[in-house]
């Protein structure tokens, strides 16, 4: 069991990384978030494993994310100057990265959730719904209201790209 589910851990941690960094907004919030979804799932992972484990973890990240989020309340923060991470390539693309991702934290929980979800990984409205355990009408919402407020937030997104522009 334990081999089969190192495997899993090993190719799939960088995409479900990524995906637990557009959920929390925070490089070490995400480490903990993915964490404690690995552990979880890997008491299930007789269970889950021939089926599509990748999804139980996106679910159970989700809600371990909602859950941290109602206990603690914690204030976002969104600093005036980024913090340098050091090397890369640091191009114009960069600010506009910044921007979504300091949109993204201003999102309530689930409208970041269905974005993420939606757009980022790339998931139908049925399967997002399957995995934050509410209806396709919801999710709908939660994404209209979640574009509409990045529309506000970030209206240089919407300007550079004209086949946005129209909408």
């Amino acid at each position: 069991m334990s081999e089969t589910f190192h495997e899993f851990v090993v190719q799939r941690s960088p995409a479900l990384s990524r995906t637990a960094y557009l959920l929390t907004g925070d490089h070490q919030h995400a480490e903990d978030l993915l964490q404690s979804a690995l552990a979880r799932t890997y008491r299930h992972w007789r269970r889950i494993h021939d089926g599509d484990p990748e999804a139980y973890v996106r679910r159970v990240m989700y809600h371990q994310q909602v859950s941290w989020w109602r206990r603690r309340r914690l204030a976002e923060r969104l600093d005036a100057t980024p913090v340098e991470r050091g090397g890369g390539d640091h191009t114009e693309n960069t600010a506009l990265r910044l921007s979504v991702v300091a949109a993204l934290r201003r999102l309530t929980g689930r409208q970041r959730a269905v974005v993420v979800l939606r757009y980022y990984e790339d998931l139908t409205e049925a399967q997002v719904a399957e995995v934050l355990g509410c209806s396709v009408g919801t999710v709908k919402r939660h994404g209209h209201d979640a574009v509409r407020r990045l529309r506000q937030l970030i209206p240089d997104l919407w300007e550079a790209t004209p086949e946005r522009s129209g909408r």
